[in-house]
């Protein structure tokens, strides 16, 4: 299988004050295949999570190069980028907060597509795809966040997330915020969707066992750097 995502020598540093600055990410270097899983893991503090904000670049690195299907992403402008978002997307590890909870799941999955231009009718058909492929029932389409336990609030984010057929998605600590039942549950979903549509990982975590249930290949990063 071909590289769909390269990423070389990605360094990122922070500013934390006059004469001091923090290297959360130094000169890291990886691919990732298609229909791939790439398991990042590492303690807290790592870089782990900085890693896969800079990869969909939700904050700028500051030096190294990532390519997306052969194109180099790393500085390209804000409108570019609004449209290969869809093609990108992040899971979060809080199920709960990165949810609205003024907006019901249907209303949640079906956020991105209208940012994204998806006419009306096109919408609809795309949320009852998306709900059937969590397992979700149609019973939940008018639910809330606060209705929903935390296993079922995760699958409305992959919902979410997988609604606009993206390449791949940074799966940060997924499973991190659930209890062991929901946390295998989550990792077969994720397998299953991946089986059928495709879709590559990038899954963060520090659990192992989630990590070697899921990847095909792991990295462990430690103080900024993937040492194996």
């Amino acid at each position: 299988m071909s590289n769909m995502l390269e990423v070389k020598d990605l360094t990122k540093i922070f500013v934390i004050g006059k004469d001091a600055n923090l290297v959360a990410v130094n000169n890291v270097s990886f691919e990732l295949k298609r229909g791939e899983t790439l398991g990042l893991v590492g303690e807290s503090g790592s870089g782990k999570t900085t890693v896969g904000r800079c990869v969909l670049r939700l904050i700028e690195p500051t030096e190294g190069n990532i390519k997306l299907d052969g194109d180099d992403i790393t500085d390209i402008g804000a409108t570019q980028l609004r449209d290969l978002r869809a093609n990108m997307q992040l899971v979060f590890q809080d199920p709960f907060g990165s949810l609205n909870p003024r907006l019901t799941v249907s209303q949640t999955i079906d956020e991105p597509l209208k940012l994204h231009g998806i006419s009306k009718d096109e919408r609809g058909v795309r949320v009852k795809e998306m709900m059937d492929l969590v397992g979700l029932d149609s019973h939940f389409y008018h639910y809330y966040p606060a209705d929903l336990t935390a296993s079922e609030q995760q699958r409305v984010g992959i919902a979410r997330a997988l609604a606009t057929k993206p390449e791949f998605v940074v799966l940060d600590e997924p499973t991190s915020m659930l209890d062991p039942s929901g946390r295998a549950e989550i990792i077969d979903l994720l397998k299953k969707i991946q089986k059928e549509l495709g879709t590559a990982y990038i899954f963060i975590s520090h659990d192992l066992t989630s990590v070697a249930k899921i990847s095909h290949r792991i990295a462990i990063m430690y103080l900024g750097h993937i040492i194996e």
